[in-house]
């Protein structure tokens, strides 16, 4: 009886120990399956990896950067920044005629309508901003109807409106800035510096030769030329022609300011355009 009930345990013994050995063993192979399937997700990750950076590096090279339109702009609309940036194009479509860079057309006016994503064309850009652009006009403003000028103010410069009279309250006409087309003496010159042109000055993004032919002018200034929208002469026509109500006309350094933003661009751009 003792020896069978000894058997009975041994073989519970056994029976357990096989049971924690194959319990084991299951914990093992389940560890070497999570393993093994760590580690072919991180294999399949390299090996993606690899092929994105040598199809990134394919393309750069079969590629190159231009700049194009964020959306779509009218002729004689002037490009902002915020207006372009850089697409690749591959390199058996580029031409000469493509702006590689966006400092050379922020600023720029578009001489003719410019398609959003469209591939910038030099030949499609134009740099006399002193014309007026689309909807505008140049016109000369009486000399009536001005109370003071700026003698600082140039040709290319923003200048402000404001409307000033004896018994109205002085008040700013329009809450933007506007262009001078040009600034004429007395005797129908260009005002300007006889030493260093403002327009070359600004063309070459030279502070210190703008503000030196603002230090200096060959003639005092007579007629002031803006480039003004139909409503917006309207409203100095409205304003000044009764007599009591004149313009003063002052000049706004977003002319400076506009020129720090180019400035500040040109490294990114050129950047960019070698990317």
């Amino acid at each position: 009886m003792r020896r069978t009930q000894s058997v009975s345990r041994g073989r519970l013994l056994n029976a357990f120990f096989f049971l924690l050995l194959g319990r084991e063993v299951a914990m093992r192979r389940g560890r070497s399956l999570w393993l093994s399937l760590a580690a072919a997700m991180l294999s399949a990750a390299l090996v993606y990896g690899l092929y994105v950076l040598q199809r990134d590096q394919l393309e750069q090279q079969e590629t190159v950067a231009v700049v194009v339109p964020k959306r779509f702009i009218a002729a004689g609309e002037r490009l902002e920044r915020t207006d372009l940036e850089m697409a690749r194009l591959p390199v058996a479509a580029y031409t000469n005629e493509m702006v590689a860079a966006l400092d050379s057309a922020f600023g720029m006016e578009a001489a003719m309508p410019l398609g959003k994503g469209e591939a910038l064309l030099s030949w499609k850009l134009n740099e006399h901003y002193l014309h007026p652009r689309t909807g505008e006009s140049t016109f000369q403003i009486p000399k009536e109807y001005i109370r003071s000028i700026s003698n600082g103010i140039r040709a290319g410069d923003r200048v402000l409106l404001y409307a000033s009279g004896a018994e109205e309250q002085s008040a700013r006409i329009f809450p933007e800035s506007v262009v001078v087309a040009s600034v004429k003496s007395s005797a129908n010159v260009e005002v300007d510096s006889l030493e260093q042109s403002h327009l070359m000055s600004l063309a070459e993004g030279n502070k210190d030769g703008m503000y030196v032919a603002r230090r200096d002018a060959n003639a005092m200034i007579e007629y002031v030329n803006l480039n003004l929208t139909e409503a917006q002469w309207l409203l100095i026509d409205q304003l000044c022609k009764g007599g009591s109500v004149k313009v003063v006309i002052a000049y706004s350094p977003e002319s400076y300011d506009r020129m720090k933003d180019r400035q500040g661009e040109e490294g990114s751009g050129e950047r960019s355009g070698r990317e």
